[in-house]
């Protein structure tokens, strides 16, 4: 059945465009880059509930930049990984901070806020032109998680707003349903009998170490990480070992600090470790939870502690992974960050056999967090460094992502991509972004390509999968 909310991706940007203006004119456009990435977020944990992923989900994505802002580049085989990844809704920080204004000046502009996403996530959930049960049941608990803040901050009343419900056109299962996400170390979705689904008391399938340990030594590069952490999976077996054997062990914390710069794989190792951890039976599922300052701090005393608490319950049984954890304690004494600290600190210490804590950012300010609470250089003290990739480790990247995705270089393009990374590295500076940089570079010559193999009056499957010389850099366009 069609939808009344289906709208092409000019439309759509048109009303997201709309909608968030009017929401400057009353929070003010400073939160505008903060705004696009939370609708992204949102349209990312939207569509795990679609019924499929299409290259319309991709469009519509791209369609959710504020005026002035640049344009999303979302590409269909990115965003399918990244649907994949996605967790519980989440209230943005400043929404926190609205109602906190709202209170003092009686005014509802929260409760407005709640009403425009709605508008937006039904256009979101309809660019397939269905509405399904399931992201109707995501848009409701996104309004009602930000209603329920309003009240308890004691944001006046205000209309209300649409019910997803209303807008359903099929109870098609979801994206997730069809393809469920795999466990570290799992190499495909699980299946259940024929009679049934999984038992609720059946233990978590085990990852495959062997599998977890290929893919660590596969990385590019990181060879003194891969090191560090074989030393620590030694560490963990060994101390079991002496257990088993009715033998003394020594305390052993397994929290770590990730130093380095961004794009550096502190992500992807930390995600390792926890399916490795898993595998040899430190940890009772190994789920990697990723989160920022954004995500356990609030707007106003008390919540900071229950927003903190929220996120260390999810990742009971696996590892907590707080990126730029030094912004934690970069607000002074009254700030909320504090309260997020001592959470954490306590959770490590009420949950030893059950929680992995890594805090990760540059090495400087993450060496003066560690100074700023004495309990947190105590319960850290396993540091692992992440290197800057060098120039080939850049090319490797990103040979390894042109194979993923099934382009090849020609022979002008492949002497080429060696000068070029090796340029990149050498040329790095403050901003330097290591395997995002390689990530981003990918992408646009993926979009250069496309530009100029469409303009072929009949291209073969040879140029659909050629990268050029022309495709690496914007100001050289045509020619082979």
């Amino acid at each position: 059945m069609p939808t009344q909310w289906k709208r092409s991706p000019e439309e759509l940007h048109k009303t997201y465009v709309a909608n968030t203006e009017a929401f400057y004119r009353i929070a003010g456009r400073g939160l505008a880059g903060q705004m696009d990435d939370f609708c992204v977020s949102c349209a990312l944990q939207l569509f795990s509930h679609s019924a499929s992923l299409t290259e319309e989900h991709a469009a519509a994505v791209n369609a959710l930049y504020s005026k002035g802002r640049p344009q999303p580049k979302w590409l269909l085989w990115a965003l399918t990984t990244e649907v994949g990844k996605q967790t519980a809704f989440l209230p943005p920080l400043f929404f926190w901070s609205l109602t906190e204004q709202d209170v003092q000046r009686g005014t509802d502009c929260s409760r407005v806020f709640i009403r425009m996403l709605t508008n937006i996530l039904l256009c979101l959930a309809a660019v397939d032109d269905d509405v399904t049960y399931a992201e109707a049941e995501y848009i409701t608990e996104c309004a009602d998680k930000l209603s329920a803040l309003c009240d308890s901050a004691g944001v006046k009343k205000g209309k209300p707003g649409l019910r997803a419900a209303d807008f359903v056109t099929s109870a098609e299962p979801s994206f997730l349903e069809k393809n469920p996400p795999r466990a570290a170390g799992q190499t495909g979705p699980a299946q259940a009998e024929a009679g049934g689904g999984t038992s609720a008391e059946q233990p978590p399938e085990k990852p495959d170490l062997d599998e977890l340990m290929a893919e660590l030594d596969g990385l590019v590069g990181l060879e003194q990480v891969k090191k560090d952490v074989k030393s620590m999976m030694n560490l963990v077996k060994v101390r079991q070992l002496r257990k088993d054997a009715g033998l003394p062990v020594p305390p052993l914390s397994l929290h770590m600090v990730f130093m380095g710069n961004p794009g550096t794989g502190k992500t992807t190792v930390a995600r390792l470790i926890g399916g490795l951890y898993a595998a040899i039976g430190a940890l009772s599922k190994g789920q990697l939870i990723e989160v920022d300052r954004s995500g356990l701090v609030a707007g106003y005393v008390g919540q900071t502690a229950i927003k903190t608490q929220e996120v260390i319950s999810s990742a009971l049984g696996g590892v907590l992974f707080i990126d730029e954890a030094y912004s934690l304690a970069s607000g002074g004494e009254n700030d909320f960050g504090r309260e997020a600290i001592e959470t954490i600190l306590k959770a490590m210490e009420d949950h030893r056999d059950e929680l992995v804590v890594i805090v990760a950012g540059y090495t400087g300010p993450m060496e003066k967090f560690l100074d700023s609470n004495p309990g947190l250089e105590s319960r850290f003290n396993k540091y692992i460094f992440f290197e800057d990739y060098n120039g080939d480790e850049l090319n490797a990247i990103f040979h390894l992502q042109c194979s993923k995705n099934g382009y090849e270089l020609d022979p002008e393009a492949e002497a080429y991509a060696k000068e070029f990374f090796t340029g990149l590295y050498e040329d790095r500076d403050e901003n330097f972004g290591n395997g995002r940089d390689v990530r981003n570079q990918f992408e646009d010559m993926v979009v250069r390509q496309a530009d100029r193999v469409a303009a072929m009056e009949a291209p073969s499957k040879e140029d659909l999968v050629r990268f050029t010389k022309a495709d690496f850099l914007p100001e050289q366009t045509g020619g082979k």
